[in-house]
C-alpha cells in the first residue's frame, strides 16, 4: 500500500489585539469586561478577595458607565468597535501586500483576533490549522511587553494548542519599543499631523497605557520598554517639537499605578503655560476607547478647563501606510527561515 504524499506546508500569520465588546448596550459590555478583568495575568489579587468584587460590584455598576465611552466612539472608525474596524483592516491590508509578492513568492495566510471577545484566538487558531497552517505566527499588537498584555496573548494561545492533536509550530512576534521601523513611522506620523494643524505645539505629551506599580515592583518591564520608546522617539523629533513629555493613562481602582497620571500631567502642563498641546498615544497599535474618548474627549476637557487652549491627539499608526510599514517589516523578519 502506498502512502499519500505529505501536504504542502503551509505558514499562517494571526494578528491578535486586545478586544472589544460586541455592543455598547449593558450586557455585550458586561460579558467582555468579565472576560477581560477575570483574566488572572490583569487583575493579580486572590481569586478569593477579587472575585466578589468582580460580580457583586464592577459587573454590576461599570458596564453602564463604559457603554457611555464606547458608545461616544461607536462607528468612527468603521462599523462598530473602532478597535475591531482597524485591526481587521490591518489584517486585510497585510493578506493584499502577501497576495502581491511582500513576502515574495511565498503567500501565507492571513488572520485576526481578539485576546478578549471575538473573535477568540482559539477560534483562528481553529481556522489556520483547518487550513492546514503547520507553522504559525502570532503577532500580539503591544508594542511594549507587559505580562498583562502580551503574555495573556500567549497564554491564549498555548491554551488553545493543549486540545488540539495536531499542534502547528509557533512563534510569536516579540515587543518592539525601539526598533527602527516602530520609531521612523511615529516620528513620521507626527510630522504629517502637526504640518496639518492650525497651531504651533508648545509641547507633545506621549501618554502610555498605564500598570499597577505593585506590577512593574515584581519584574514586569513595561515602564522601562515605555521610557525607552519615550527617549527615542524624543531623540528623533528634537527638531520637531519644542519639549516631550511621557505619562500614563486608564487607572483602574485605588491602588498606586505607574506615574505620572495622564489626567494629571495636562493639567499641570496647562498651568504652567502649556497653550498649545498634542498627545500621542505610541503603545496603541489601533485606535480604541482609551485613545478616541480618554485622551480625546476627557483629557481635553482637564486641559482646556485648567487654562490650556489647544489641544489635539494624534491618531495611533491603525492602518495608515506608516503603521502598515512596522507590521510588514517585523513579520518579514520573524518569517525568515519559514518561506
Amino acid at each position: 500500500m502506498t502512502e499519500s504524499p505529505l501536504p504542502p506546508a503551509k505558514v499562517g500569520i494571526l494578528l491578535v489585539n486586545l478586544g472589544t465588546p460586541d455592543g455598547t448596550d449593558f450586557w455585550p459590555v458586561r460579558r467582555y469586561l468579565k472576560e477581560f478583568l477575570s483574566d488572572p495575568r490583569v487583575i493579580e489579587t486572590p481569586r478569593w478577595l477579587w472575585w466578589p468584587i468582580l460580580n457583586l460590584i464592577i459587573l454590576t455598576t461599570r458596564p453602564a458607565k463604559s457603554g457611555k465611552a464606547y458608545a461616544s466612539i461607536w462607528d468612527r472608525l468603521g462599523p462598530g468597535s473602532p478597535l475591531r474596524a482597524v485591526t481587521e483592516s490591518q489584517a486585510q491590508k497585510l493578506a493584499a501586500w502577501v497576495a502581491e509578492g511582500g513576502l515574495g513568492a511565498a503567500r501565507p495566510m492571513v488572520e485576526w483576533a481578539m485576546r478578549y471577545g471575538k473573535p477568540s484566538v482559539a477560534e483562528k487558531l481553529d481556522t489556520l490549522a483547518a487550513a492546514g497552517c503547520d507553522r504559525v505566527l502570532v503577532f500580539p499588537l503591544y508594542p511594549q511587553y507587559s505580562a498583562t498584555t502580551t503574555a495573556t496573548v500567549c497564554d491564549a494561545v498555548f491554551a488553545a494548542l493543549e486540545r488540539m492533536r495536531v499542534q502547528p509550530a509557533l512563534r510569536t512576534v516579540p515587543a518592539y519599543p525601539v526598533e527602527s521601523v516602530y520609531i521612523d513611522a511615529l516620528a513620521e506620523s507626527y510630522r504629517q499631523f502637526a504640518a496639518r494643524l492650525d497651531f504651533v505645539p508648545d509641547a507633545l505629551l506621549l501618554s502610555f497605557h498605564g500598570l499597577p506599580q505593585s506590577y512593574a515592583d515584581q519584574g514586569d518591564p513595561y515602564p522601562q520598554q515605555c521610557r525607552a520608546t519615550f527617549e527615542a522617539l524624543s531623540a528623533a523629533l528634537k527638531n520637531d517639537v519644542k519639549a516631550a513629555h511621557m505619562s500614563f493613562q486608564s487607572r483602574f481602582g485605588r491602588a498606586e499605578w505607574l506615574k505620572p497620571y495622564t489626567a494629571d500631567r495636562v493639567q499641570e502642563l496647562a498651568r504652567s503655560g502649556c497653550k498649545n498641546l498634542v498627545v500621542m498615544a505610541p503603545g496603541f497599535a489601533a485606535d480604541c476607547v482609551e485613545t478616541l474618548e480618554e485622551l480625546d474627549i476627557e483629557n481635553r476637557h482637564f486641559f482646556t478647563e485648567a487654562g490650556g487652549v489647544n489641544y489635539a491627539t494624534l491618531p495611533c499608526l491603525n492602518d495608515s501606510a506608516e503603521g502598515m510599514r512596522v507590521i510588514y517589516a517585523l513579520i518579514g523578519r520573524e518569517l525568515k527561515g519559514w518561506l
